[in-house]
């Protein structure tokens, strides 16, 4: 007869740290190639209307996240959340935010302040991402998908313009377009607006998706309901796959009347922050697709709530990503934890987009990008690269 023998389970030298204290907190503001918007009061390329965050730990990890605000601002917001912040733990991202959020709602809420706590959110998924060797992705209750399909987001211009804009995108292998802005809506002039459509149209093909975003949070927005009717039965012609910002940011009720009587998806809602705000627009049915900006709403913590709370409403949840490499993504790592989001924005020819990681993104040959499976939000910034966008980029990495 052999004695039972118990056996201990070998030890693990692999296991995540339990805590990692914030140590530091820095920003780095983008400017010397911002894009341009097709605003009314058009950005120029020293403004500064993106800035990232890089939160260090005294466990020796740091991570990065992107807010969609001044880099002036940014420093400031960063300023008054630093005293909530040192000596957090950076692996409770949930957590440490709402307390930011809870305890600065009269300093600001969903102001400057909420766009930076969306870059600190980020940040820390990232650092509870690299803490336990998953994708942020996977950290969000698992993986759907591991490739999504990037629209490339391009401003307007007149109509001989257009195959000019589109066609070097085209070329390098983007199958999903989103135009938007300049003169569309500015000319009261409804043919010079299907004139950029057609153009487009047939700049690209029938075999491509193509989305148009009328701008009309830009300032002094001239057009109401009826333009937006019928420019809504215009963009049916030409396959729209939806019609995005074609009322002012506040007009909830004519927003609802649009959503009935459109033929084509009626898509908004990125100039709104945390879920509370999105709340009515669910209930009331004014959108078909809401489009959260994860650098504003409150970050990652914030955005898949939101998410979540759309599909409950049968609302088609796809981000607003009209920012930095890190908005980016943070927008891929959402798309996978989703079963319906099989989409993100990505900005043609932004250097905030395309020259600030190690590894470039690449699109597949059918026009898809893999969603990264290395911990965090699995891509790298490359300090020589960032270098050529913010004044001290040393002090920003610097723990």
């Amino acid at each position: 007869m052999h004695s039972r023998v118990d056996v201990a389970p070998p030890a693990q030298d692999n296991r995540s740290p339990a805590t990692a204290r914030i140590t530091a907190i820095r920003v780095a503001p983008l400017q010397g190639q911002s894009p341009q918007g097709g605003w009314s009061n058009e950005i120029a390329e020293e403004d500064s209307i993106h800035a990232l965050v890089a939160i260090h730990t005294d466990a020796g990890l740091s991570g990065y996240g992107s807010a969609f605000t001044s880099g002036k601002l940014a420093q400031a917001a960063v300023e008054v959340l630093k005293p909530l912040l040192i000596g957090e733990n950076a692996l409770e991202p949930e957590r440490v935010t709402e307390k930011l959020h809870q305890n600065t709602f009269w300093m600001g809420r969903g102001g400057t302040l909420t766009h930076a706590i969306s870059g600190i959110d980020i940040a820390l998924w990232d650092i509870l991402g690299k803490a336990t060797g998953l994708p942020i992705g996977q950290l969000l209750g698992g993986r759907y998908r591991d490739r999504a399909q990037p629209y490339c987001s391009l401003l307007m211009d007149e109509p001989e313009r257009m195959a000019d804009i589109l066609l070097p995108h085209h070329e390098r292998g983007f199958r999903a377009f989103k135009i938007g802005w300049g003169p569309f809506g500015r000319r009261d002039d409804p043919r010079l607006d299907e004139a950029i459509v057609r153009a487009a149209r047939e700049a690209v093909g029938d075999g491509v998706r193509l989305f148009v975003d009328a701008g009309a949070s830009d300032a002094y927005w001239p057009n109401g309901l009826k333009w937006a009717l019928n420019t809504a039965r215009m963009l049916k012609d030409y396959g729209v796959g939806w019609f995005e910002e074609a009322l002012k940011p506040d007009a909830i009720d004519d927003f609802v009347e649009l959503r009935k009587a459109s033929p084509v998806p009626i898509a908004g809602g990125e100039v709104l922050t945390r879920r509370q705000a999105y709340t009515p627009w669910l209930v009331r049915g004014a959108l078909d697709i809401v489009q959260p900006d994860v650098t504003k709403v409150g970050g990652i913590s914030e955005q898949r709530r939101i998410a979540w709370m759309a599909q409950e409403f049968g609302v088609r949840y796809v981000g607003h990503g009209w920012n930095t490499a890190l908005g980016l993504a943070a927008d891929l790592q959402l798309a996978s934890a989703f079963p319906d989001c099989d989409l993100v924005e990505y900005i043609g020819g932004s250097a905030y987009v395309d020259r600030l990681t190690r590894e470039p993104f690449a699109l597949d040959g059918e026009g898809y990008l893999a969603i990264p499976d290395r911990p965090g939000l699995g891509i790298e910034l490359e300090p020589e690269h960032l270098a050529r966008y913010t004044p001290d980029p040393a002090a920003f990495f610097a723990g």
